[in-house]
């Protein structure tokens, strides 16, 4: 089901099937948001929970006990219910049922929110906690904006220009996406700007931390730009599909990180995991800023 909200400035569609964004448009008619092409990639803009990116071979541990779970958790597969919808905000939810519970045993309500606000779009993640043990998780924002996005321009035109000037560490990863260990500085130019290239995707995601918590993309004399502003998430996945000239960029704010490379991860001692007691509820907003 694709439901939709807008005002003066903007129209938002959101599909329920895992509560993606599924459009954003300006009211001249241009679209923003990566429009899914299997070319490149299919999806738009997966909404991640309870686990961020891969499983070492596709499982953990919880409870002593082994499960396992796709890539991205299984909110991207998953129904979401429309709990409410006014012209500019929708509320979608997922409640534990039998298929989340096998592959993740606890009970659970997950809200995603979303709201206009001018030209601005408000991502709220609500995460409630309905079983009677800790709840431990990750989630995220994977959303795929186009580039370029005028006529004219190329993708090279394009950079991400950071909010303040920071020094970002680039988390090591290894070359089939696992977290290895080996973080490096990152440097961007003058310490705000990161050209856009089809090369740097060549290694497949760019994912940084100790960065800036609001990312711009935007090109030289363009009247248009996404920005991105995530201040409770501390990574930041960059990413198109590898060794393509894909027209698009994804900007994934994360608050955790993948699995490490030959360990089946344990939730309970996974550091960057959040964990949440019985009966209390975990929120954390982002947006999209559309000029």
């Amino acid at each position: 089901m694709i439901c939709t909200i807008g005002n003066d400035c903007l129209t938002v569609s959101v599909n329920s099937l895992g509560a993606q964004l599924w459009s954003i448009c300006s009211h001249d008619g241009t679209e923003y948001l990566w429009q899914g092409d299997p070319a490149y990639w299919g999806d738009r803009a997966l909404t991640i929970f309870p686990y961020v990116a891969r499983l070492w071979q596709g499982q953990y541990v919880l409870d002593g006990e082994t499960h396992r779970m796709p890539i991205h958790g299984f909110a991207p597969e998953s129904e979401f219910a429309l709990a409410e919808k006014t012209d500019t905000r929708m509320v979608f939810v997922l409640e534990s049922n039998e298929k989340t519970y096998a592959q993740y045993p606890r009970r659970f309500a997950f809200r995603v929110i979303y709201a206009l606000e001018g030209n601005a779009l408000s991502v709220a993640y609500e995460v409630e906690n309905r079983d009677a043990r800790t709840m431990y998780f990750g989630l995220g924002g994977h959303p795929g904006f186009n580039v370029p996005l005028e006529k004219g321009l190329r993708f090279g035109d394009y950079r991400l220009r950071f909010g303040t000037a920071c020094a970002p560490v680039r988390v090591g990863f290894s070359a089939d996406c696992f977290v290895n260990g080996e973080d490096a500085p990152f440097p961007l130019e003058d310490g705000t700007v990161l050209p856009l290239a089809h090369s740097l995707f060549d290694d497949d995601a760019i994912v940084l931390r100790d960065m800036a918590r609001e990312v711009t993309l935007e090109a030289s004399g363009s009247v248009r730009s996404v920005t991105v502003s995530f201040p409770d998430m501390p990574y930041l996945g960059i990413w198109h599909w590898p060794k393509k000239d894909a027209p698009y960029v994804c900007i994934e704010p994360w608050r955790s990180l993948p699995a490490r490379r030959g360990e089946t991860a344990v939730l309970e001692r996974q550091e960057d995991l959040m964990s949440l007691a019985p009966g209390q509820t975990y929120v954390n907003r982002w947006s999209i800023i559309i000029r």
